[in-house]
């Protein structure tokens, strides 16, 4: 007998033929339906199923096309709202308990090895069976947020809470959160950057009224006071304010890593308590959005529960943002707006080429010394450093230093934490022009005055002392060193620009270290340095560390990572090693004054010119998006929602190409 064989029936297929409705008080039905239905959102291997929005899109206009799917998608979600326990889902998931750092970093240690156990009536063991992949939250995410907003809206979210269990059990986790943002506000780190006694400290206060909140409902069990519930969100707003407030005197005086992170539990438990108290007013008002918000972030939390990456990102990112702002509050000055800042930043490059040549020379003059690798890689250091503090403090320019500055100057403009509303990408696209003209004005400034400078102390060294600095063989070397072909030059240079991007981080670093320290203010008290120093001389002391102690750190680590470089390489036999623009031209020019313009083939000489432009474009782009990138994780931006920007960038390079090179005659308003 031959037996006809059916095509199993998929889940959606079998809910339109189904006559029935859930009963909203079986959990495990509930639960299957919905474990069921987000797997039909789930990308599949099919072309159909392949997108995860039209998937989510198609489910809806099903929901529309047969109500009874839409009642019984309704039923489960309530099954689970009303049978489990929600206190967790509001108070812990994703929010790290206030036990610091290293704590809840040796918990995750442990619970990646040994999860910890599941209680199956915690409505997270539902986030958990339904999102039961550790990658679900890519295709969640992958879903526009106006499309979920439309997918809650037409389940029934928001909803009004009439189940007085449900009700107690969301104004409990309120309770909760509300007690531990009294407390993280009674921190010492957090009141001592707060004005005003304990009455006063607004974190306090909503816990007041939250507790009022509560007498109320207690005694009214039916109705509620919108008055109240008014007050109630107003005080949060005040807390979030406050926050903010906390924040921006971190970005002043530095931030610690556990003040951050207080910072961003108070910040997340605020949210929940705006949602909760918006789920309970029964204003018929509710923010949607907020709820969705919530919702990717329960599954985020839930597939990245024991993440170490997830949660050293979290929290080395806002501290990130802090050392990012040391840095972007300087990146302005890298930035021309008019000819006159224009013509400013090049002299200045011009004043900076003329230290580094002096680097360029002394370098190949100690590489003449009798030391062993280590001391040569050494003495290079000190070398670099001390031409680099130099540029420093005479204000004189280095072009390659200005991408980790200038990057995190362009993120900031997209950063919503300074922007309410939607950045205006237009502007974006000026100040990208602005970076890029101001970057060439120094990369101008620089080879303008290395390449020949170089040159004349090479022959002014001969002519003193009769020997050349470098012979005829390692002049050669020196050329093919910098040919973009005969060498490793392209790819040192991106080594480089690494380089670069690190000492920029270390000396944000350690310039927020010294604010929030309050090195300068415990300098000044300090019982020997008082006894030894005048006020003054003291004070000026103090005053020169706070303000330059952070970029002389940063140009010294600079140094010492171009200086060794060479001792790795001699060390470990590795193709490792670095091209900086400036030296390389310096190099050049050296090698040119050896040899001697007329035995060096035109063409040969024009390619080891090209080399050098390309070591420079390779500091600089390798440089700036390394900072850059930083610049935007740190503040949390998502580069994937400005698609557009970069269609708006063309169409104003195409219109204005000169703009990226050299700025307009007049300054004329760009909006």
């Amino acid at each position: 007998m031959i037996m006809s064989q059916k095509s199993k029936a998929s889940f959606i297929e079998k809910e339109i033929q189904r006559v029935s409705v859930l009963d909203s008080r079986n959990r495990q039905e509930g639960l299957q339906f919905l474990i069921q239905f987000f797997g039909e959102v789930r990308p599949g291997n099919s072309k159909e199923r392949k997108n995860p929005e039209q998937n989510l899109q198609k489910l809806i206009q099903m929901m529309h096309q047969y109500p009874l799917l839409h009642t019984n998608l309704q039923k489960a979600i309530f099954s689970q709202l009303l049978n489990t326990n929600l206190n967790s889902t509001f108070t812990e998931s994703g929010i790290p308990m206030a036990r610091g750092f290293w704590q809840e970093l040796s918990d995750r240690l442990k619970h990646k090895f040994l999860p910890p156990l599941q209680d199956e009536n915690d409505f997270l063991y539902v986030i958990n069976r339904v999102f039961f992949n550790s990658d679900d939250i890519e295709w969640v995410e992958r879903i526009s947020r106006d499309t979920w907003v439309y997918f809650f809206e037409n389940t029934g979210l928001p909803f009004k809470v009439e189940n007085q269990s449900l009700q107690n059990q969301l104004f409990d986790a309120l309770k909760i959160l509300s007690f531990q943002v009294t407390q993280l506000g009674l921190e010492k780190d957090v009141v001592k950057t707060m004005l005003g006694e304990i009455q006063s400290n607004v974190f306090v206060q909503q816990n007041y009224i939250i507790h009022e909140l509560e007498g109320v409902l207690r005694k009214n069990l039916t109705g509620t006071d919108p008055g109240l519930f008014s007050t109630a969100k107003k005080s949060i707003t005040d807390c979030q304010e406050k926050l903010q407030i906390l924040r921006d005197h971190q970005s002043e005086h530095g931030a610690s890593l556990a003040l951050t992170y207080m910072l961003l539990i108070m910040q997340n438990r605020l949210e929940r308590m705006q949602i909760l108290l918006d789920v309970l007013d029964k204003d018929h008002q509710f923010d949607t959005g907020k709820l969705v918000d919530l919702f990717i972030q329960l599954v985020r939390n839930e597939n990245k529960k024991n993440s170490i990456r997830e949660f050293a990102s979290l929290n080395f990112g806002y501290l990130a943002y802090r050392i990012a702002e040391h840095k972007g509050s300087k990146g302005d000055k890298y930035i021309t707006n008019t000819r006159t800042e224009y013509w400013k930043m090049l002299v200045s490059s011009m004043w900076g080429g003329f230290i580094i040549s002096f680097i360029a020379i002394f370098k190949n003059l100690i590489g003449k010394l009798p030391f062993a690798p280590f001391w040569h890689g050494f003495v290079y250091s000190i070398n670099y450093s001390v031409g680099f503090i130099a540029i420093e403090q005479t204000n004189s320019t280095l072009a390659t230093k200005q991408p980790a500055f200038t990057a995190s100057t362009v993120a900031s403009s997209l950063d919503t934490r300074k922007n309410n509303s939607q950045p205006n990408l237009f502007n974006l696209a000026v100040t990208v022009a602005k970076v890029s003209r101001s970057q060439i004005a120094s990369f101008l400034g620089n080879l303008m005055i290395v390449f020949p400078f170089t040159f004349f102390l090479a022959w002014a060294y001969r002519a003193v002392t009769g020997t050349s600095i470098a012979d005829n063989a390692h002049a050669w070397k020196m050329l093919k060193d910098q040919h973009p072909w005969q060498s490793f030059s392209l790819l040192y240079a991106c080594f480089t620009g690494f380089f670069l991007f690190a000492s920029g981080i270390i000396a944000g670093f350690i310039q927020n270290k010294i604010q929030y320290a309050s090195i300068s203010r415990r300098l000044e008290m300090h019982p020997l340095l008082k006894l030894s120093l005048s006020e003054t001389r003291l004070k000026r002391l103090a005053a020169f560390i706070e303000k330059n102690a952070g970029a002389i750190v940063g140009n010294i680590a600079l140094g010492f990572f171009l200086g060794m470089s060479g001792v790795f390489v001699k060390i470990f036999g590795i193709p490792f090693d670095i091209r900086h623009i400036t030296i390389a031209a310096g190099n050049s020019a050296i090698a040119v004054e050896e040899i001697g313009f007329g035995n060096i083939p035109p063409a040969y000489l024009l390619t080891v010119f090209l080399g050098v432009i390309g070591i420079g474009f390779l500091n600089f782009l390798v440089s700036f998006s390394l900072a850059f990138i930083v610049a935007v994780k740190s503040r949390g931006i998502r580069l994937r929602n400005y698609p557009e920007f970069l269609r708006i960038l063309g169409r104003y390079f195409l219109s204005k190409p000169l703009d990226f090179i050299r700025p307009r005659k007049r300054l004329i308003s760009e909006t």
